[in-house]
């Protein structure tokens, strides 16, 4: 899976901030929401810009680099 898939990065839209792809809703939002004990229907409820394949993708993206990186 391609992360330039999955978010975007744009200094003039969102000043650097990575996004949900095609939005302006940080992923970092995702991770907060989860981290608070909500769920991502919750979230999905909460941001509608963003679908249910984006967030999978996220999170799947997010566990690649985990996984994939070294210490």
């Amino acid at each position: 899976m391609n992360i330039d898939d999955v978010i975007e990065r744009d200094q003039d839209r969102t000043g650097g901030v990575p996004v949900f792809f095609g939005s302006r809703i940080p992923i970092e939002f995702l991770f907060e929401f989860l981290g608070d004990n909500q769920t991502m229907e919750t979230f999905l409820d909460q941001y509608p810009a963003v679908s249910r394949d984006q967030v999978h993708r996220v999170l799947g993206a997010s566990r690649d680099l985990l996984l994939t990186s070294r210490t």
